[in-house]
Parts: C-alpha cells; sequence; structure tokens
C-alpha cells in the first residue's frame, strides 16, 4: 500500500456558528474566503465570539486531509511546525489518535489556530494566524524528511511561504515522490497565481480546486479550466459543488455527481473529498470510483460541525463505499 505525506500548517480549530453574515462585515471578512490575521486581530474575534460558544479540533486543511485518508486505511504523515504549548500539544495529540504520524517541529512562538465562522447555510469564513506554522524554512526541509514515502499532498495555503514550499516541494519530486496540491481558496489562488502556475508547470501530478479557485488560476470556466489543467498534470480535479465535479487524466474525463446532503457545515468538505480520491486512487480504483468515493466523504462531512466525524458516520461510509 502506498503511503502518503502531507505538509500543511499546524492549526486548531475553533468553529462558531454564527446567527448572519452582520460580523463577517463588521470584522471585515470576506464570506466563504480564508483571511490570514496577526495574533491581535485573532484575539478581537475571539472576544467577539465568547458569548455564543465554540468547539476546538485540530485543523489545517492538509492535516484534515491526512485524518481522513488514515481513517480509509492509508497510512500517512504530517509535517508542520507547532508552538511548544498546550495547543501544540492538543494539536500532535490529535493527529496521533487518528494514526496520523506527526513529523512536528518545535518553536517558541506561540501555535497556530484559525476561528472558523460558519453562518446558517453552512458556508465557513475562516480566520487563520498562523503562529508557529508560518516559521517552517527552506533549511528544515531535506531529501531524508521523505524516504518510504509515496505521495506528497501539500496545501495551496503554503503558497505564504514560497521559499519554504518550493523547496519541499522540489525536494520530495526529486526523491521520487508524487506531488498533489489543493488550491485552498480562491483568494489564494488569485495573489499567488504566478507562483502557482509555475509549481503546477514544472513539479505537479495531481491538482485539486474548485470552481472559483480554477477560474481564479484560469480565468475559465469549469470545464475549460479543467482540461488547462489536465494539460499541465498527471490527473486535474475541479469540484463544482452542488453539481459534483470533473475529472481528467490524460484524454480520460469523468463527470462525478453530486450526492445529495443535509448541509450543516461546509469546514473540511474539499479536504475530505480530496481524502477519498486519493484513497481510492492508490488502491488502484478507477477513476469514476475514486470520485464517488471523494463524494461520499465530503457528503457526510458537511452534515456535521468541524472536519472530524465520529465512528458511527465513518462506518456509514464504509458501508456506502462497499456498494460502489
Amino acid at each position: 500500500m502506498k503511503r502518503i505525506l502531507g505538509i500543511g500548517s499546524a492549526l486548531v480549530d475553533i468553529l462558531t456558528q454564527i446567527p448572519d453574515e452582520n460580523l463577517l462585515n463588521e470584522l471585515n471578512l470576506p464570506k466563504g474566503s480564508m483571511t490570514y490575521v496577526d495574533a491581535q486581530t485573532s484575539v478581537k474575534i475571539g472576544e467577539k465570539l465568547a458569548h455564543i460558544g465554540s468547539q476546538m479540533a485540530s485543523g489545517g486543511s492538509a492535516a484534515n486531509t491526512m485524518s481522513g485518508l488514515s481513517k480509509l486505511g492509508i497510512e500517512t504523515g504530517f509535517l508542520s511546525k507547532v508552538g511548544n504549548d498546550e495547543v501544540g500539544r492538543f494539536f500532535e495529540k490529535q493527529m496521533s489518535e487518528s494514526h496520523v504520524k506527526p513529523l512536528l517541529l518545535k518553536s517558541d512562538t506561540p501555535s497556530g489556530r484559525v476561528q472558523a465562522l460558519v453562518t446558517p447555510d453552512g458556508e465557513r469564513t475562516f480566520a487563520t494566524c498562523l503562529g508557529a506554522a508560518a516559521e517552517m524554512r527552506p533549511d528544515d526541509i531535506f531529501p531524508e524528511l521523505f524516504d518510504g514515502w509515496d505521495f506528497f499532498y501539500v496545501e495551496g495555503y503554503l503558497v505564504a511561504n514560497p521559499k519554504m514550499l518550493k523547496k519541499a516541494i522540489s525536494t520530495a519530486k526529486a526523491q521520487g515522490l508524487a506531488i498533489a496540491i489543493d488550491l485552498a481558496s480562491y483568494n489564494v489562488v488569485e495573489e499567488s497565481r504566478d507562483f502557482l502556475m509555475e509549481l503546477i508547470d514544472e513539479y505537479i501530478d495531481i491538482v485539486f480546486a474548485n470552481e472559483q479557485e480554477a477560474r481564479a488560476l484560469t480565468s475559465m470556466e469549469p470545464e475549460a479550466a479543467l482540461h488547462f489543467l489536465a494539460e499541465r498534470c498527471r490527473i486535474a480535479v475541479v469540484k463544482v459543488g452542488a453539481k459534483g465535479a470533473f475529472v481528467q487524466r490524460s484524454e480520460e474525463a469523468v463527470c462525478v455527481p453530486p450526492l445529495k446532503a443535509d448541509v450543516v457545515d461546509t469546514t473540511g468538505a474539499g479536504d475530505m473529498w480530496a481524502a477519498g480520491f486519493l484513497a481510492g486512487l492508490v488502491k488502484g480504483k478507477p477513476l469514476q470510483k475514486c470520485g464517488m468515493m471523494g463524494a461520499i466523504v465530503a457528503k457526510n462531512i458537511i452534515e456535521v460541525i468541524g472536519a472530524k466525524m465520529d465512528d458511527v458516520r465513518w462506518q456509514k461510509i464504509y458501508d456506502t463505499m462497499a456498494k460502489l
């Protein structure tokens, strides 16, 4: 069985359901986006939300995907940096309990955290304070980190740290790993379009994007963007929300139908779609079935708060996948 190493920001999610969009406007957070904030702003947001109540869970895009893959029987690891604090220890403990091998560097800077605000329609808006996670340096990356791994999964948010990200991807590629990237957020793509295209053209084997991200990267509608990306990498995925997803590998293109869901919170939907798809891929499943596996996990995650599911729901996922 092939093994997958992820890299991303080690973050603890603080999930809060808010009654409407007024608070987003007040905090100048574009709905559905991910916005980087400093520690002072993160504290301010926390104070604004204190009267509502929240849940805490280990998070970060790539970390969520690695946890999902582990639940689907794939051996995974996660590379990042955390603070030497309670939040960092909480993150490491949750990764280990999810059977993800934590490869965590330590810092004196506080660990990263995300204020995840969920509106009644299930849409999530992130205010991210990276903390120690932003301190990974090119010098932290060396070839031996990639020994024994087959795939390297990268969250697009790391374009905020371009020198480290390029060193990690180029080193993994030189070590023979297949490289997958999830574009993460449309506003991140808009700010780093040229750099992302450089990475895709030179290193990337698999690209995951949603409709907004694909448009921000290519200025094209979903199917045109799919073909554009498929000419530059081995597998391209463009997800179109309630309409499903498009997947292309060389000349093979499939449409993955949507699955009806009772939407509660879309946090982690893209992360879990990638987990299901990659699990199918490393198990040698046909492209259509890989897409359906992604859709099944994503459908279930948006029916719960946050990016974690209990064993009962995972069993439901296993049972559904067994019928494919």
